[in-house]
């Protein structure tokens, strides 16, 4: 699996979480998933990506979505 592919995992499950969370605890848990949404949107354009960046220092086999400028 390359970072592109635990990024967006990674992404998924905390969207899934969060929402679960507001279910079962407060609603406030969504602004995380809004945080997650919004930290998505400004990689595919930007291509910078705290996670990314993360997993390639710990060795992560880079793909073609994320890249350092």
């Amino acid at each position: 699996m390359n970072i592109d592919q635990k990024v967006v995992a990674f992404a998924g499950f905390v969207v899934l979480v969060s929402v679960g969370l507001s279910q079962l605890h407060s609603v406030y848990w969504l602004g995380l998933t809004v945080f997650v949404g919004a930290n998505l949107l400004q990689s595919a354009f930007t291509g910078f990506c705290p996670l990314a960046m993360a997993l390639k220092a710990v060795g992560g086999k880079p793909g073609p979505a994320f890249y350092e400028k």
